[in-house]
């Protein structure tokens, strides 16, 4: 039996592939789709997937359509209306949209009660390895810094991913060196500053799509991590998995290292 699946931001570059990774499973099926600057458009127009669906400006038309699992790959702000929907009319949620805050987190817990929501800032599984690596390498070293790299259209910096990245670093090690820097010739130069005071530096590039390094450093020697993902097509078998996968999470899910663990 296929899970019915409806996709928010379906006329975006995310979205479109979502679409389309959705309608090559044998087991999900993409039912309807939603995006305010394609409203009313075929489908197939839009995104090249051969469906006879028409666009909605909005999810009113997800409960007749029957959408088990939606996908939410839009911004900041029509998530979380996006979100409050979905929770309030028992629709499983999967979430790419980055820049939620802690009170945010807290709203989900307190109204995905009668459905599941996972958010993660990076489904590609690289990437969900780069961050255990990093883990893994922090109590080892002095020093260590992280470079994310992103296309020009990403609004938010750092990204989601090297956040947790920076999250993940500083809980498995408090001990890291004093930074030596007294001038900043240029404000900025450094960086931002992290959990543990870790610093964190984001670079915005057309050509880019999702890139990131953590740099560490002990007496002679350094570690470099990096994932690199060259087109949108890197994120789909996890968007894929968190699809399949978040009916049986209760609650909300944070990142998609949990589905990995279980994952056959």
């Amino acid at each position: 039996m296929t899970l019915r699946v409806g996709v928010f931001g379906a006329g975006g570059r995310m979205g479109a592939t979502v679409c389309r990774a959705v309608c090559d499973d044998p087991d999900l099926e993409l039912v309807a789709a939603v995006d305010p600057h394609h409203a009313g458009l075929d489908l197939r127009q839009v995104t090249g997937v051969d469906l006879p669906l028409q666009i909605g400006s909005a999810p009113d038309g997800f409960p007749d359509a029957g959408v088990e699992v939606a996908v939410d790959f839009t911004h900041l702000e029509a998530a979380r209306g996006n979100l409050a929907y979905l929770a309030e009319h028992g629709i499983h949620a999967v979430v790419g949209t980055t820049g939620f805050s802690d009170d945010d987190y807290a709203g989900f817990r307190a109204t995905f009660t009668s459905s599941n929501c996972l958010i993660a800032p990076n489904f590609a599984i690289g990437a969900v390895l780069m961050m255990r690596f990093a883990e893994a390498a922090a109590p080892y070293f002095d020093t260590v810094e992280v470079i994310e790299l992103h296309h020009d259209q990403k609004a938010d910096a750092p990204s989601g991913t090297a956040m947790l990245t920076l999250e993940r670093i500083a809980a498995a090690s408090g001990e890291w060196a004093d930074d030596p820097t007294r001038t900043e010739v240029v404000e900025g130069a450094r960086g931002g500053r992290g959990p543990a005071d870790i610093r964190v530096h984001s670079v915005r590039l057309r050509g880019l799509v999702a890139h990131q390094e953590v740099l560490f450093g002990a007496t002679g020697q350094t570690l470099s991590i990096r994932h690199d993902s060259y087109d949108r097509s890197s994120f789909m078998p996890g968007v894929v998995l968190a699809v399949k996968q978040v009916v049986d999470r209760p609650g909300l899910t944070i990142g998609l290292d949990a589905l990995l663990d279980d994952a056959p």
